[in-house]
């Protein structure tokens, strides 16, 4: 290939990697965009005889106006990852006495001790600051494991924990976990606790959640989705956070329509949000071989965008249920390569300052 021809199949990529600005509000490829200017600046050099003086210039002016956007990179965001919160992962340790009710003895990769040392390796690297774990277990007082774990690492920014709403012991509780500075909330949903909106006792626990700001999120499947929306209607002071977008099937194809009516039910309501979790799940591939592309799972995170907006979605991994379907690499680059397509300041919400404003974190 010649120098000319070599020019002109990296060109493309130096001019749209320059054609941002130095705002920091954008991560730009700087490993390829440098391969490229080096080849650029050899063939520039090389094969100024076999092209025009006017094209000859271009380049020239296009190599030094990359200089500079190299320059200022060395003093923005841009050569860093976003910030961001992960809002979604579960710890836990088998081997402490009494065992754990999840995951089950034959699960060869999650029944192991699973704790923030492990996931902070994973997760640093990729820029994220904290994370808000979920309960993963139905007794009382491994709702306090957690929280005493959390008091020894300032990683854990918050824990939505279980408590059984309507249930006689529940307000008890709650004032016992309320107390606690990084209690933010509740799931509800799974073991075996069912949604009851038309329940007056379950409102009424629910209610006192909301009178003390905290969080609930639900782990459902799509048929759900109803309920949560009725969930929704009769507490309009609650912030609730659907888990892993309904657990709703991913293919590469337009969702259900089923699920797209019960999202667009729960999103008229602005109390409700969507966590962007559980895609790799989703796909069902279960060897760590879910697609990678961002366009494989574009159908539902375009319907979540057009329903949430930017606004209301936030990050999760769930971690470590994710690692049987995707590595943690995977997981994050999915979802901050769709927001970052959004530009602006809809990267730094998504991954961030939107679970500050949801679970009301500290700074």
């Amino acid at each position: 290939m010649s120098g000319v021809d070599a020019s002109e199949a990296l060109l493309s990529t130096v001019e749209k990697s320059v054609a941002y600005d130095c705002t920091g509000t954008h991560l730009l490829p700087w490993p390829r965009l440098m391969f490229s200017l080096g080849v650029l600046a050899m063939n520039a050099i090389t094969a100024s005889s076999e092209i025009p003086r006017r094209e000859f210039l271009r380049r020239s002016t296009l190599l030094a106006a990359t200089g500079t956007l190299l320059g200022c990179a060395t003093s923005t965001t841009l050569t860093r990852p976003i910030p961001a919160i992960d809002t979604h992962t579960h710890f836990y340790d088998p081997t402490r006495k009494g065992g754990v009710p999840w995951p089950p003895p034959d699960d060869s990769l999650l029944y192991r001790r699973v704790m923030p040392t492990e996931y902070k390796s994973l997760a640093q690297p990729l820029g994220v600051k904290g994370t808000v774990v979920v309960e993963a277990s139905p007794l009382e007082e491994d709702n306090q494991w957690i929280l005493n774990l959390a008091d020894t690492d300032r990683f854990i920014l918050g824990f939505v924990g279980h408590l059984k709403p309507g249930r006689p012991n529940f307000r008890k509780q709650l004032d016992r976990f309320g107390e606690h500075p990084l209690f933010k909330g509740i799931r509800i949903g799974g073991w075996g606790v069912a949604i009851e909106p038309q329940s007056t006792a379950y409102i009424a626990d629910l209610k006192r959640l909301a009178d003390r700001h905290l969080v609930v999120d639900v782990i459902i499947s799509p048929d759900q989705l109803p309920t949560v929306a009725q969930l929704a209607q009769a507490l309009p002071s609650l912030r609730i956070v659907i888990n892993h977008v309904a657990n709703v099937r991913i293919n590469g194809e337009r969702p259900p329509e089923s699920w797209v009516l019960g999202m667009k039910a729960c999103s008229a309501h602005p109390h409700v949000y969507c966590k962007v979790s559980a895609l790799v799940e989703g796909t069902q591939k279960s060897h760590q071989d879910a697609p990678k592309t961002v366009d494989f799972y574009r159908p539902v995170l375009d319907a979540v965008w057009e329903m949430f907006g930017e606004d209301r979605v936030v990050y999760g991994s769930n971690w470590p249920v994710s690692e049987r379907f995707a590595d943690y690499a995977t997981v994050h680059g999915i979802v901050e390569n769709y927001f970052l397509e959004k530009g602006g300041h809809i990267p730094e919400k998504f991954l961030r300052s939107n679970a500050q404003k949801i679970y009301r974190l500290s700074p």
